[in-house]
């Protein structure tokens, strides 16, 4: 099957023009749902801006899902189709997903599949809670298998990973609330310094990896905001941090919640301090089906030849809500090959980040492959 890719390259662009928010994707969904009415795919509102497509009819069915929001970023590539949305962009490769699953839709539709694919534009993967609201509205019903994948700068075009097993990690999100005394600045013995109990507390946690979990799992636990104080002669009497852990190992992550617990306890008997800790916007990992992702690597090899077909060699420590709906049915999730020479220095999440197009018709190719093998192996038509 083939697709046009100059088609592909205007829907991406298009889509770049007009990254926006999770949950409020409102002219990301009009731009999707007005190119499906072009193709006279049928579609429904799904979780809010979620749209899901439809073509065919099963069972068996197939579902191919694409994430839809962008990252509150000011966009510095340059490119004459740089965002048009001030302090927003599609710095994670959202836009060419889209373009792919709109680009499988149009070769499906004109394949007639003896089954039903359904695609689903999902809100809010960046944010969270995107997956689990399209789950809770029935986007799942019926379905047997579902396919997903990501650009990924790590490999080149013409490659396509695929992997059986976990493929990303726990992502678990914290917040640290600090209370300390304030007073003046000069007379710092009569008062608790919660900036000062916060920055120990930040040192502290990194012996949570080097010296308390196996190096042979990867994790990490990174504080990414420290918010306290109000003048610079005052001491701050409330610090709140927060921060991710990732992990690839059920016993690690367990083990490292729980230090990280003790150490902000710890901190009250140290140094006279308040505390509280919350875990917040919890991810599961993405773990492939054995069966899902054979039929994945049987069609990356028809879009790329078996010598293209790769894997990750490690798992990835980034979190993606896909895996909410693999605790629910089968399915795979791949990465697509997108390096571009001249963008090493910019990797995904940062405001010159790109990627280059001719990933878009392979991407589109797999996921129409990859429906058709599952209809054909689950009993439908012929792949």
């Amino acid at each position: 099957m083939n697709i046009d890719s100059q088609w592909l390259e205007t829907i991406r662009r298009e889509l770049h023009r007009i990254p926006e928010p999770s949950f409020r994707e409102e002219k990301t969904s009009r731009f999707v749902a007005e190119r499906l009415d072009e193709m006279g795919i049928p579609w429904t509102r799904a979780a809010g801006t979620g749209i899901v497509a439809r073509c065919g009819q099963g069972p068996p069915c197939v579902a191919i899902r694409a994430d839809m929001d962008a990252l509150p970023l000011e966009e510095k590539t340059g490119m004459p189709f740089s965002s048009s949305h001030p302090g927003m962009m599609h710095a994670c490769g959202h836009d060419g997903h889209m373009a792919m699953v709109l680009g499988a839709a149009r070769m499906l539709s004109a394949a007639e599949p003896e089954g039903e694919v359904r695609f689903l534009f999902q809100p809010a993967e960046e944010s969270g809670g995107g997956a689990k609201a399209m789950i809770e509205e029935g986007c799942l019903d019926g379905v047997d298998v579902i396919f997903g994948g990501h650009i990924d700068r790590n490999f080149h075009v013409g490659e396509i990973a695929v992997n059986t097993g976990l493929i990303t990690a726990y992502a678990d999100g914290f917040e640290v609330d600090i209370w300390g005394k304030g007073g003046h600045a000069a007379r710092p013995h009569e008062g608790v310094d919660a900036i000062v109990v916060a920055s120990l507390l930040v040192i502290s946690i990194q012996t949570l990896i080097t010296r308390e979990v196996d190096p042979a799992y990867p994790s990490i636990v990174s504080v990414g905001t420290i918010n306290g104080g109000d003048a610079p002669n005052v001491i701050a009497d409330h610090v709140r941090l927060e921060g991710t852990i990732r992990t690839t190992h059920p016993e690690v992550r367990s083990r490292i919640l729980r230090g990280l617990g003790r150490m902000v306890s710890s901190m009250e008997e140290l140094y006279g301090a308040r505390t509280s800790y919350a875990i917040t916007g919890r991810y599961p990992p993405v773990v492939n089906d054995k069966w899902a992702a054979g039929l994945a690597r049987e069609a990356a090899a028809k879009v790329v030849g078996e010598e293209r077909v790769t894997a990750q060699r490690h798992p990835s420590l980034g979190g993606e809500d896909f895996s909410f709906y693999l605790h629910k049915i089968p399915g795979c999730f791949v990465r697509f090959g997108g390096f571009k020479e001249g963008c090493g220095e910019a990797p995904a999440h940062s405001s010159r980040f790109d990627f280059d197009e001719r990933v878009l018709p392979l991407g589109a190719r797999f996921f129409a492959e990859a429906a058709l093998l599952s209809i054909a192996r689950l009993g439908g038509g012929s792949g």
